[in-house]
Formats: C-alpha cells, sequence, structure tokens
C-alpha cells in the first residue's frame, strides 16, 4: 500500500494506514490531535514501525521528551525487515530525537533525493526553527528557500509544500512571489497553522498591520489552545494590537495566551514570546512590569538552564538582565555552548545596558551584529526585536534622523509611514 504522498508503506491494515495518513496531515498542519491519529494507527497495527516514529516526532515537537524516547525505543525494535526507505525514515526520526541534528540534516539531504515527498522527513527543515533554520549559519534564510525550491517540481499545489515555500521566499523579501502561493495554501487547508502563521509573516513583511491582527484575531477562534503554535499566533496578534494601539487586547492577550502558566507552548516559544513581548511594550510606552520580567527570566532558569540553544539563551539574557538575575546573566555572557554563542554573549552584554539605561553601549554593542544576526535564529519579525532595540537606543540618545534612515534602509516597507509610533519615545516610558 502506499501512503498519501504515494510512498511505499509496510503495514497490512487499512485502517492503520487511513490513521496514520491523517495524523500526518494533522502534524503537518500543526494540530494537536495529530498524536492521537498516530496511536490509532498503532492500536489498527502495533507493528506499524512509521506509525512509532511518527509520534515520536509529535511528542517530540510538544515538548515531551520523555514519551519521545519511549516511542522512538518501540520504532528501532520494530524497525528491521522493512523497506529501505523506511529504515532510512526510522533513522532520520531516531536522530532528531537523540538531538543529533547535523547528522539528521546530512541524512535527511541524501533521503530526499531518492523520497522527495517523504514528508515528516521534509518538515524539520522548514521554518525558521528547523535543521537549517537553528545552523547558525550566515545565509541560512537562502538555504532554506534553496532546499525546498530544489524539490518544488514533486509538489503542484500541495497546501503543505506550498506554505513553506511561500514562507521562505517571504523571509528572503520576494512577496510578490509569496503572496499567491501562501494563498493558495491557506484556500486549500485554513486549518493548516503553519499557513495561517506564514499568512501572518506575510503582512507583517508588507507592513500590513491591521490586515494581519483581524486575520489572526479571526483564525484563533477556531484553533485548539493545547496545539503547538497557538502561543506564538497569539503573541503576533498581541504584537499587531500593541502597534496599532489597542494596549488593553494586548494584554489580554498576553496573559491568555502566552503568559506561563496560563496557556501552553513548546518552552522555547513561550520564552522567546514573553521576553520579546515585554521589551516592545517598554519601546511602546508602557511601563516595565517588573512581575512579569522576574517570571520569565525564572521560567528561563527552569526551561533553558545551561546555554546550548542560542535563540532562547539571547531571549533568556533579556529576562535575566531586565529581571537583575546577574549570576544568570554572567553564566550567558560566559557562554560557549549553541550554534551562535558569540552572538548571546555579545546580546547578554547588550541587555545588561539597556536595562542600565546606558544607550550608547546599546549602541556599540548592537553595530558589529547587525550584519549577521541571521545566525542568531528566529525570522525576521523575531529578530526585528534587535533592530528595534537598536532603534530605541538611537531614539534614547536623540539621535532621531540617524534611527529613521537606519529603520528605512532595513525594512523600507515597514518604514513607508516613518518610523512606529511604538518604537517613538514617551513620557511614560520606563
Amino acid at each position: 500500500m502506499q501512503d498519501l504522498y504515494g510512498n511505499e508503506v509496510s503495514t497490512g491494515s487499512r485502517a492503520a494506514l487511513d490513521a496514520y495518513d491523517e495524523g500526518v496531515n494533522l502534524f503537518l498542519a500543526a494540530q494537536a490531535s495529530a498524536g492521537e491519529a498516530f496511536e490509532q494507527a498503532i492500536s489498527h497495527d502495533p507493528s506499524f514501525v512509521l506509525a512509532h516514529a511518527a509520534l515520536a516526532r509529535h511528542h517530540q515537537m510538544y515538548a515531551r521528551p520523555t514519551e519521545a524516547v519511549k516511542a522512538m525505543i518501540s520504532a528501532r525494535e520494530l524497525g528491521n525487515g522493512y523497506t529501505a526507505r523506511e529504515q532510512s525514515h526510522i533513522a532520520i526520526i531516531g536522530q532528531l530525537i537523540d538531538g543529533k541534528s547535523t547528522a539528521a540534516y546530512e541524512a535527511i539531504k541524501t533521503h530526499v533525493a531518492d523520497y522527495p515527498r517523504d514528508m515528516l522527513i521534509l518538515q524539520p527543515c522548514a521554518g525558521v526553527f528547523g535543521l537549517i533554520g537553528f545552523s547558525g549559519r550566515t545565509g541560512r534564510d537562502a538555504e532554506i528557500f534553496a532546499f525546498y525550491d530544489n524539490l518544488k517540481d514533486h509538489f503542484e499545489a500541495d497546501w503543505w509544500f506550498d506554505s513553506v515555500y511561500a514562507f521562505a521566499l517571504s523571509e528572503l523579501g520576494r512577496l510578490s512571489e509569496a503572496e499567491p502561493i501562501i494563498e493558495r495554501s491557506y484556500e486549500a487547508n485554513p486549518a493548516n497553522a503553519n499557513a495561517a502563521h506564514y499568512k501572518g509573516h506575510f503582512h507583517y513583511e508588507a507592513g500590513e498591520h491591521q490586515a494581519g491582527w483581524e486575520f489572526t484575531r479571526d483564525w484563533l477562534k477556531s484553533y485548539d489552545p493545547a496545539s503547538l503554535m497557538h502561543c506564538h499566533i497569539s503573541w503576533h496578534e498581541a504584537l499587531w494590537a500593541l502597534d496599532l494601539g489597542h494596549l488593553e487586547s494586548a494584554w489580554e492577550t498576553l496573559e491568555k495566551s502566552v503568559r506561563p502558566g496560563r496557556a501552553w507552548g513548546p518552552p522555547i516559544n513561550v520564552l522567546n514570546d514573553m521576553a520579546a513581548f515585554l521589551l516592545r511594550a517598554e519601546f511602546a510606552g508602557q511601563k516595565r512590569r517588573e512581575d512579569l520580567w522576574q517570571e520569565t527570566s525564572d521560567y528561563a532558569t527552569i526551561y533553558f538552564p545551561d546555554p546550548g540553544v542560542s535563540f532562547a539563551d539571547a531571549h533568556a539574557a533579556l529576562a535575566h538582565a531586565m529581571a537583575g538575575n546577574e549570576v544568570a546573566l554572567q553564566k550567558l555572557k560566559e557562554a560557549d555552548a549553541g550554534f551562535a554563542s558569540d552572538m548571546v554573549r555579545a546580546l547578554a552584554d547588550v541587555f545588561g545596558a539597556f536595562a542600565a539605561a546606558d544607550w550608547q553601549k546599546v549602541v556599540d554593542g548592537l553595530l558589529p551584529l547587525m550584519s549577521s544576526h541571521e545566525r542568531l535564529g528566529g525570522s525576521n519579525a523575531q529578530r526585528d526585536l534587535i533592530e528595534f532595540t537598536l532603534l530605541h537606543a538611537l531614539l534614547q540618545l536623540g539621535k532621531t534622523e540617524e534611527a529613521s534612515r537606519l529603520f528605512a534602509m532595513r525594512r523600507p516597507l515597514l518604514a513607508k509611514d516613518g518610523l512606529p509610533a511604538s518604537l517613538l519615545p514617551t513620557e511614560d516610558a520606563a
């Protein structure tokens, strides 16, 4: 039998394969119910090795390492005697579960040359948090695009492939090419949280804040809060509300859908999104929330106690600096683990200076990072935190003309109406 993407599958149970296909689609759409579908496939055929591996990957994405390892053990125990594709598939998922990201990426490149429509093997390279996005390499945005561009002839109007391909185009600034593809993806499967997320990014890159806010706010009404992207898409909604001056709505969304203990999200999203929102709120003139900075610093200490995931470490440095957690901040200033540990060290100094309102030190620390902060990971919209920190410091120093020129140069579409009001100093700023 074959799965929905034409790959030969070793199971004699039609019911198991149907449940597996459903699980793959739900997984690619970032829906929490994917796990139930994979478990159902296993119940129909306990020897269905791909379903065990898929369940392991699902648990990993939802930050359940113990369950992921357990499911992977089952897959490995069943893995002998299956087809070459399935054995390679299982080995790659195993490398992901084991944290061997470099080896997994090299194996994926070999695998997709022979099996370009093996979707759960394509997925780890997608987006800015994937194997390429978190590689620490300069030019990783172009590398993500190249990976999927080389495969596009194997797909015709596929809702998932379209979404990740359009996002890769959008991150490179190729918005006119990205727009029809992301719209086609979303129309084909509006339940695909990745398409909704990337559609939001398109609105952001195009400077369409009102459209982005209205879209994400409406789309989230039907999205399960237990699903993978709910926290992060809610962050987008909150940022747009902040930018548009809907302050009560912004804080309400943060409290309900992002804040630790109030909502679920992968720890990397909770940490990054809390820290990023709190800092941008200060840019917008909101009073400093000492309680939330302390809460975010505590959260970082629990979930990222040791440096190693540079994008999370950078946001942890921000939280620790703003909370006055000097011990944790110093640890990051000395970090030598992670794909961009040099940038983490630099940003730990920068955010320490920001907390102390030493604006010239902030500027001096950020300028060397501006040409290569892509290496840190995350999207353009997320790394605008670095850009906006520099702009905020320049404005605090009274260098408005320099700030305006820098903003227009680096973000021309966002700058079409001048500097955002949320960046301009106000009397209420902390």
